[in-house]
């Protein structure tokens, strides 16, 4: 059996992003569905890598597939509540990369949730694996655990 995984602390991450809550993100047990939080974990991905320059979501050569995702719940959250989703990097390989996401409450130090989505990165017409640009990989490297 493997040992429960612990939360880290929002010092652990290197980019940062508020997220507000919607009323729709909570569910009938009154906090938010962890649905959501893989949302968020794309969100912060996604912001990260358009705001840097370094993914063109309409006509880059290379797109980022999601191959594996997982998330830890340690506390809840719920609307009317902005979270603050952190960002690293974790893995840099030849086309794929391991991001690694936290999700704090407004004032929390500790995280709510974490986990991580690995990008498979790949030619957007041929679907096969792509090296990282020389680009994305060194945005990537800025945010590196």
């Amino acid at each position: 059996m493997s040992e429960r995984a612990r939360p880290n602390a929002r010092g652990s991450y290197r980019h940062f992003l508020s997220i507000p809550t919607r009323w729709m993100d909570n569910d009938a047990y009154g906090h938010v569905n962890n649905v959501v939080y893989y949302s968020w974990f794309d969100t912060v991905v996604n912001e990260y890598l358009i705001r840097s320059g370094a993914l063109d979501i309409e006509r880059g050569a290379v797109i980022g597939l999601v191959v594996e995702t997982q998330c830890h719940y340690f506390r809840e959250l719920a609307f009317p509540q902005t979270v603050t989703a952190g960002l690293r990097v974790a893995r840099i390989g030849n086309s794929s990369v391991r991001y690694e996401i936290g999700i704090f409450g407004a004032d929390d130090d500790v995280a709510s949730a974490q986990g991580h989505f690995i990008h498979v990165y790949v030619d957007r017409a041929t679907r096969r694996p792509a090296t990282l640009p020389a680009a994305l990989r060194t945005v990537l490297r800025r945010i590196a655990a």
